[in-house]
């Protein structure tokens, strides 16, 4: 590998900016353009970084900032189980450099979390034509090597202020890249179910009281599962509600979420 050519799988197709103003927006632009499926927009600074709700994503040299063009023959509510699929691959990537470590987590629906701060994000953004099945689907990932915003409601962190290691941009890209192959071709082979499996053995506080923001409303309840279109499915008041997004929050500190529910005491 080098800094201009990390040594990716031969199935992606990779664009390399210097700066951007956003690697989501960029990817869209290009899949709107015919850019073929498993084209890869990696920049190593963001000027104008977003997360989900429009939210700005803190983009400083340093971290990993990129978005893969996917075109996959499914339905628009399939779409989001590529989200999980995406989660898991980051997480092997983070994984990689410190294993065997267990402070790992997954927080719903797109968050990846270190010792119970979010160490990287997942945005998926789709296009679809008069209402039809999507065209393209781009995935956008921001992995936090060496540095994480401050005064955010969630706390952040990174792999260097964890004392975990180190990686650059280019060999996060490279692990990336790796598992989440792996990942999405046990995705379109097997299905969503051992994806799913694979995410909720390390998910923030499944069966554990949550209260969950709907826009100006809060729902508060345990965590009990999510569906086969990776909605969250939340007992409140002796009833069972599905809630498909919103932003979650624990109810008791992240002390037990840190190892796979088979390492736990």
């Amino acid at each position: 590998m080098t800094l201009l050519e990390p040594g990716l799988p031969p199935v992606y197709r990779l664009v390399r900016y210097d700066t951007v103003g956003s690697t989501n927006d960029e990817a869209k632009c290009l899949a709107r353009a015919g850019a073929k499926e498993w084209t890869l927009v990696w920049a190593l600074e963001q000027t104008a970084g977003r997360g989900r709700q429009g939210r700005a994503w803190v983009s400083p040299r340093g971290n990993l900032y990129a978005s893969l063009i996917l075109r996959p023959d499914c339905s628009i509510g399939q779409t989001a189980q590529l989200g999980f699929v995406a989660a898991l691959a980051v997480g092997d990537t983070v994984s990689a450099i410190f294993e065997p470590f267990h402070g790992l987590a997954f927080k719903w629906p797109n968050d990846v979390l270190l010792r119970g701060r979010k160490v990287a994000g997942i945005l998926l953004e789709s296009e679809s034509r008069q209402g039809k099945d999507p065209e393209f689907v781009v995935i956008g990932i921001g992995i936090n090597l060496v540095s994480s915003p401050t005064a955010t409601e969630f706390p952040a962190t990174s792999l260097a202020e964890q004392d975990l290691g180190q990686m650059s941009p280019g060999e996060a890209l490279e692990e990336f890249a790796r598992h989440f192959c792996t990942c999405a071709r046990r995705w379109r082979e097997d299905g969503f179910a051992p994806i799913r499996m694979a995410w909720l053995a390390r998910a923030m506080s499944l069966g554990e009281l949550i209260r969950v923001r709907l826009g100006s409303a809060v729902l508060h309840g345990r965590f009990v599962d999510i569906d086969q279109h990776g909605a969250l499915l939340l007992e409140s008041a002796g009833e069972f509600r599905r809630v498909a997004a919103g932003e979650v929050f624990p109810v008791t500190p992240l002390t037990r979420s840190y190892a796979p529910r088979d390492q736990r005491q």
